[in-house]
Order: C-alpha cells, then structure tokens, then sequence
C-alpha cells in the first residue's frame, strides 16, 4: 500500500503506517452509510471527549469521517499521504508538502478534529483571497458535519468578527489575527473584544507567514505632532548628495551610511553645527531620504495609486493596503514621488509574528518549501518539519542555470525561449521579481508579437489573478507574473475546465441581471466566442430563472456569492435557482470536457508546463516555489533560471569574480555559460542572504522577547481590570503598593520628612494632617497612610455615589485603563530609542543583549510604578468640575 516508506528520506514516516490503514478501513465501511448517519458523527466524537476521550483516541475515526465527507460532496478521494499530512498537522508539526498535493484538503482533517473540542480553532491564509477561497469550498465539509465556519476580511465590523471567532473554526489571514488582538488588548470595554483564546491553528504556506513576514512586526499606530516640512528639505538635499563621495550604499544589509564630506555638506545645506543632535536631529530624515533614492525603487518596493504609496510583498509580489514602513521611511518615499506627506505616527501597539503564534497552545503549518527553514522553526517556533513524499513521482526536469554576461542578453535568451516554446504549443510561466521586470519583458514580447498574460501587483491585472492562473495551463499560452504566480492556486495542464465554466455561467448571469428593459432573450451578449451549443445551454437557464424570477432582486455581489454556492456541494436542498444554475454547469461541463482532454494530452506530449526563472531569489525557496509550478501530481514539466552578472544577487555576491574569468577565459559576452561550479556559488549566495536575515529575525525575536513578557504582563493585568465589575480592588491594591515603595525608598534615602509629604499630597490629605503627622513614629507611617488610605477612598466614593450613583465605578475603570495605556505607549517609544542605541555598548565590550535586558527591567518597573501613583493621584483629586462634566455628557 505505502510503498515509498522503503524511501530513506521518508522511513520516519512508517510510524504512521497503522493509523492510515485504520483510518481507510472505517472509511471503507462508511460508505454505505446514509447521510444522517454520517452528519451524527460529530456529535457521537464530541460526547466521546465530554466523556475523557483524548483527541489521539479519535483521530481514526474522525479522519475517516472528513474522507468520507470528501468523497460524497466534493468527488475527492484523499490519499495516503493527504492522511499523513493531517496527522502530523494534529501533532503540531510542520508538513512539507509539494505543489499540486492538495494541502487545502489536508487542513480538513486536523481542523475538524480539535474543532470537536469546541475551543476555537484558526486556519490562517497569507491573503483575504484565499481565506474567502478556502471558506467558501473546504467549509462546506464542516457545515455538513454540524460545526459551524467563520471567516475574518479586512474592514469587518466588532459585531461580525466577535460572531466569525465565536464559530467552531474560523478563517483569518496572519494580519487580521494580529492586529484583532492587539485591539483586543486597547479595548476599553469588554464587549468590544472580538477574540476568545488561541487553541489550535494551521498555517497554509507557513514560511511565507512565519519566516518571510516574521522580519517586521506588527504594529498599531496613532498619529503623533511630529512636523513633515523636515521630509521635504532632507528630500531635496538627498538630490544634492552624490554617491560615494557624500554616503555609501550597503546593499547587503539595505542601509546607508554618511561619510565626512557628506555630514559637513549636509550641515552647510542644513545651515546647523551638528545633524547628530538630540534636540533638533537631521540625521534620520537625511538617512531615510537617501534609502528611498537609491534602496526603495517604484514599481519594486512600492507602487503610486491615488496620490498615495502602497508596499508591495517583496515574497508574494502582491500589495499590501493600510501598511506603512516606520521611523520616517514612508514619509521619505512620499517626498521623493512629490505626493502629500502623511503625518509620522507614533505606536500604540505591537508584536512580532515570532510571539503572536507562540500564544497557540498547539501550532502547526503545512508548506511546499519549509525544509530549507526548519532550523528556524526548530529553534524559535519549537515545531519540527516533516517531509511528505508525493503521491506520484515527480518527474520535472530541473535544467542548469543560463548565465549571461549582460542582463539585455538575457531578456532577449528569455524572449526567444518563450517564442520556442509557444510553437510547440508548451505553457510557459515567466516568474519575474518585480513589476518593473514583468513589464519589460512584455514590451520584449509584444516585439516577438507573441500573445501573454501578464500579473503584477498593479491594480488592474491583480482582478484577473484566479482567471489567469487557472488557465495558465492551456497550450500556446505565456503567463507573465511576479512572485504572486499561483500561490495557493493550482496550474493544471490543458487549462481548468471547471473555473472556467464557472467563470462563463458567472459573467453571463451577472450580466443577464443587470440589463433592464430586455425584449428578447437571444439578443444577450454573454462572452465573446462562446460556441453555439453552450449559449443554448445558457439560454434555457435564462428562461428558467426568468420564469422562477427569485434572484432577480440581489446586489451584484450577492449574485456572485449566490451563484457561487451552488457549484460548491452535491447538497442543494431543492433550491429551484440553485439546481437550474447546477444543471447549466454540468451541462457545459460536458460540452467542453472532450476539448480539455485533448489539450491535456497535446501538452503532456509537448513536455508540459516550462517554469523560467528571470532572477535568483534572496531565498531557495522561493525559486522552489517558482519551480514547483511544473510538475504537479506526476505531471511533465521543467524549468530554467536565466540569470545574468549584473542581476543584484550575482552583482553584490560575487558576480564580479565571475566576470573577470570570463574575460581571462575569452568567453564572447553574448554566450551563456552553464556550470556546475557557477551553480554552487549561487546557492553558497543565497546560503548567505538566508543566513544573513535569519539572523535579523533571531535578534528580533530575541529583543522582542524581553518586550513580550512585559506585554504579556500588561495585557494581563488590562484583561482583569477590563473583565472585573468592582475595580475599586485594583485602586486600593494600587495604593497600598504605592506608600509602601514610597517610604521604602525614602527611609533609605532618610528623608523622613519627604515620606510624609509625598504621601500626604498623593492622597490628597487636607492641610491639619500636618500636626498629626508629626507625632507618627517610622513604625507607624505605613499602617498611619493604608487607613487614611481607605478612609479617604470611603468618603471619595459616597461623594460620587451621591452625585449618580455607579459613577465611582466607571471612573475607577477609566482612571485604570487609560493609564496603563498612555503609559505603555511611552514605554513602547522608550524601548525603541533603548534598542537603537544599545548596541554602542559593545564598544565597551559589553553585550547589548543583556544590557538591553537589565534597562529594560529598570524601564517597566518604572512605569508600573508610574501607572500606579498617577491613578491613585487622580482619583484622589477628582474634582467636581470632572465630575459636572461626566453628568453633563449623561
């Protein structure tokens, strides 16, 4: 049955042997199970866990009942390996799965496993997209079986999010996720929380999520008063400023550094003695004006749409709306492209990647390229990566690279290739690293006269991303795309005839819907060069969702959700509309299905689908990425990486040695070079700049880490204030906490007479206490100032009760939060600047780390001791000017 568990990379994986055997053989008897029976099961496993059962008990079972679940409604029977991947996901394990094995399908199983333990459980996407995707297909798996599916999209409302993490599972991206509990935790009432814990997740494509975006941290941010003339001046000086002379750009580590002339130049310009000073510093907006000038390219890093600039994911190639770079360098880039400067914001809240998904009691993520990172997910994550082998051998031809001297001689090798390979009729998928490049080569093409699709994260082509990639399969087509190619989606050779037909029925309909005052139902146009046979098809569903008239009154997007759904299940409830579209589908379906078959076999003949890379990646993986596009589930493919000296990586790691033999060597610069030799400089290359950023990420993860427990603290202690009915606890615990740091540091310090007066002015004592004062001996100040302590508060709370009764408690909760806030917010802003600065202390041949660690502690006991005095200081003196106010707004 398992036969590749002979496979020395894959004999761990014998251990799983049994559990699949198991799992098959009460799937096999489930078959003839009835539906009712089927749907039961979750509630039959659910009263098992009531009853003591541990998961791992269960997992056949339920396992089995996914793969049943999957043969009935989505006509997909899961492999061996599809159940191996589920069982390690359920053991919190990474699954290295490769392209086209159906990862998707493998969340199932695990997902609906703990879900059974009704804690919540998440799966998170790399994108809205995806998350929709997944939701709308893989959830009807779930809603058959009686558990209910959520779903998280950008500009979601608190009421829709607290009910969509409320559900048995929910799908969410990594972003979302982050910044709802970051809310969460600025929240200043409880029923705006929308999360409930974090108990199980699976992560689809985890090292997108937890390596590539792991480098930057999530951050809330609020405007702060900070002026944006400064970003202009600095822009026009970054012009005046020449390279080399004035600065020197370190492309490796992405940083600027000023020499002398260009520190003295920027003074005279500046008209001040020193751009290095506390009070009124230059230097970070001329640094940040010079890294928009020559490290942060349009249409590579950024795009400009509507006057406003917009990150693009140097990963994934896709835009990324709302993020802003900080300290400055967003504004930077705004002056640069001459756009209105938004103001500079100051952070309210943050977290790394690293420490959101450490919060999960169990963790887990499945990826087609995750073993080139698994010291990584070792080291910080705790989780380990299996390999899973496919289920068909893959037979893809990875050719050697091709290495041109000029990168125009490369281009035109690219552009030949694809002209090559259209006239045998073999897709081609052009991987490009950024608009710019995917933009050249089609004007190259358009020279060649040769058809393409393009791809990029501009706004135009990202609209028909599902459309091209579904067909990018089809012979005699060349996609262009950018790192975005496919991601989550899967190229099927000879085109996907089911997309497709979707997309005819959809677009018809759409249209058919939004005419008015039709007279004749021949003369709706639907799509251009449909065939005769398939616009009767069409037709007779016209007349018959005409006649039935129940859809006719949805919005356009809710015809799309509507019509959506009835493709999704085999169950359709006897919806009249949902069965006549259904019907239409398959029809058409039929129609095609001889024409996609030939074509299939016309590519599979041809050599299948041709991967060409135009550049090496920071990463191996994401060429392996580029390249597992080909050769998905047995298929035939191959794929070439057409590289050249002036490429960034060859030209900052060592393309310059390579030049110089080839000059010695006399080899003509228009031939390309293939080499062993060259390959394996390459990928010591990309060895580097992977080394290189995993190190930034461990520092990260490290600094953050001493951060992290003062956030866990903090938010904590926010959680209790914000659940509790009765803070006034929290205000008195506050106090007694406060007088006895007080006189402890005082006595010490000996000044008696201060202990007296700090006290007495914090808790706002009136001026005769002074004569009592002086007769308290040092053994008496302590238990003297905790009763004037509740005293005190006693008489402040009946004087509030007085004036609305409940205002006391309000006002307690208020005080609470709103310090702890501002304050945390201070203490962010207060570790940044620490952590800019600590590493001078090397020079002193200390170690920043624990340096970092040690004034860090000394920061945060500060500011708890802030929050509590500044609390205790402003409930004691609450006036009735407050206090009129508060009955005002009531």
């Amino acid at each position: 049955m398992l036969n590749f568990f002979s496979n020395n990379p894959f004999r761990n994986l014998i251990y799983y042997e049994n559990q699949v055997k198991q799992i098959n053989q009460i799937a096999v008897s489930m078959k003839i199970w009835p539906n009712n029976k089927l749907k039961y099961q979750t509630q039959k496993l659910q009263l098992e866990i009531k009853k003591g059962k541990n998961l791992d008990k269960i997992l056949p079972e339920a396992f089995a009942t996914i793969k049943e679940t999957c043969r009935r409604l989505l006509n997909i029977n899961l492999f061996d390996v599809q159940l191996i991947g589920g069982i390690i996901l359920h053991q919190g394990k990474i699954a290295e799965m490769k392209t086209g094995e159906g990862k998707t399908i493998v969340a199932i199983l695990p997902i609906y496993l703990n879900a059974l333990s009704e804690k919540g459980t998440h799966i998170i996407t790399v994108n809205d997209y995806l998350a929709k995707r997944d939701f709308e297909w893989t959830g009807q798996i779930y809603t058959f079986l009686g558990l209910t599916i959520g779903l998280i999209q950008q500009n979601m409302p608190i009421l829709e999010r607290q009910i969509n993490y409320n559900k048995h599972i929910t799908y969410v991206t990594n972003s979302e996720l982050g910044f709802d509990y970051l809310r969460d935790n600025m929240a200043i009432n409880a029923k705006n929380l929308v999360q409930r814990g974090f108990h199980f997740c699976v992560i689809d494509e985890v090292d997108s999520i937890l390596i590539d975006e792991a480098r930057t941290p999530l951050i809330i941010s609020g405007p702060s008063a900070i002026p944006t003339d400064k970003y202009l001046i600095a822009n026009s000086l970054s012009q005046k400023l020449q390279k080399n002379l004035h600065y020197e750009v370190d492309e490796k580590s992405k940083n600027i550094i000023l020499t002398d002339s260009g520190t003295i130049y920027s003074e005279n310009y500046l008209k001040i003695s020193n751009i290095y000073q506390i009070h009124n510093s230059w230097a970070q907006y001329v640094l940040n004006a010079l890294k928009a000038k020559e490290l942060f390219c349009k249409n590579q890093h950024y795009i400009v749409k509507q006057k406003e600039v917009i990150i693009v994911d140097e990963f994934t190639g896709r835009i990324m709306p709302g993020r802003r770079w900080s300290d400055g360098l967003h504004q930077a880039i705004e002056a640069k492209e001459n756009i209105p400067i938004q103001q500079e914001n100051q952070t309210l809240a943050s977290i790394t990647y690293q420490n959101l998904f450490l919060l999960y009691d169990k963790l887990s993520g499945m990826s087609g390229t995750a073993q080139t990172e698994s010291k990584e997910f070792e080291q910080i994550y705790k989780i380990q990566v299996i390999q899973i082998p496919t289920n068909q051998p893959c037979i893809r031809k990875d050719l050697p690279d091709t290495i041109y001297q000029k990168e125009y001689d490369k281009w035109i090798a690219i552009a030949n290739e694809c002209f090559h390979m259209y006239q045998i009729g073999r897709p081609t998928l052009i991987g490009t690293t950024n608009i710019e490049k995917s933009e050249l080569l089609a004007q190259i093409l358009d020279k060649y006269k040769l058809p393409y699709n393009l791809l990029n994260a501009k706004p135009e082509n990202i609209s028909k991303e599902s459309e091209i990639i579904a067909q990018a399969g089809k012979s005699h087509t060349v996609t262009i795309a950018t790192n975005m190619a496919g991601r989550g989606t899967d190229i099927i050779l000879g085109g996907n005839m089911k997309y497709m037909v979707k997309c005819i029925i959809k677009k018809s309909l759409i249209q058919y819907f939004n005419l008015k005052n039709f007279n004749n139902l021949h003369e709706i146009n639907t799509i251009e060069n449909l065939e005769n046979n398939v616009k009767s098809v069409l037709l007779k569903l016209y007349i018959k969702l005409n006649k039935q008239s129940n859809i006719s009154k949805l919005t356009r997007s809710s015809l799309e959700q509507y019509i959506e759904t009835c493709f999704l299940a085999n169950d359709l409830n006897n919806e009249e509309d949902k069965l006549s579209i259904k019907e239409a589908y398959e029809n058409i379906l039929a129609l095609y299905k001889q024409k996609f078959i030939e074509d299939k076999k016309k590519v599979i003949a041809a050599g299948g689908l041709h991967v060409i890379g135009t550049e090496r990646h920071e990463a191996r993986r994401i060429d392996n990425q580029l390249r597992g596009r080909a050769g998905r589930q047995g298929d035939p493919g191959s794929s070439r990486f057409f590289l050249s000296l002036e490429d960034n990586l060859m030209r900052i790691f060592g393309g310059e040695k390579i030049s110089n033999l080839m000059k010695t060597l006399k080899i003509n610069e228009s031939t390309p070079i293939e080499s062993k030799l060259l390959n394996k400089s390459l990928d010591s290359a990309q060895k580097k700049v992977e080394s290189y950023y995993y190190n930034i990420r461990r520092q990260l993860f490290e600094y953050d880490e001493v951060l992290n427990h003062q956030r866990k603290a903090i938010y904590t202690e926010r959680q209790k204030i914000l659940h509790t009915s009765y803070a006034r606890d929290y205000i008195l615990q506050y106090g007694e906490s406060t007088i006895i740091e007080i006189i402890r540091f005082y006595k010490n310090q000996g000044f008696k007479i201060c202990i007296k007066k700090k006290l007495a002015t914090l808790l706002n004592l009136p001026y005769e206490i002074e004569m009592v004062l002086q007769k308290i001996n040092s053994e008496q100040i302590q238990k003297f100032f905790c009763t004037q302590l509740y005293i005190t508060y006693d008489l402040r709370e009946a004087y509030l009760e007085q004036l609305r009764p409940g205002l006391i408690r309000q006002l307690e909760k208020y005080y609470l939060l709103q310090q702890i806030d501002k304050a945390w917010q201070e203490h962010l802003e207060n570790m940044t600047n620490l952590r800019e600065t600590i590493g001078w202390r090397s020079y002193g041949q200390q170690d920043p780390l624990i340096e970092y660690k040690n004034e860090a502690f000394l920061l945060f006991i500060n500011m708890v001791t802030y929050i509590r005095e500044t609390v205790i200081y402003l409930v004691m003196r609450s006036k009735l000017v407050i206090d009129s106010n508060l009955l005002t707004k009531n």
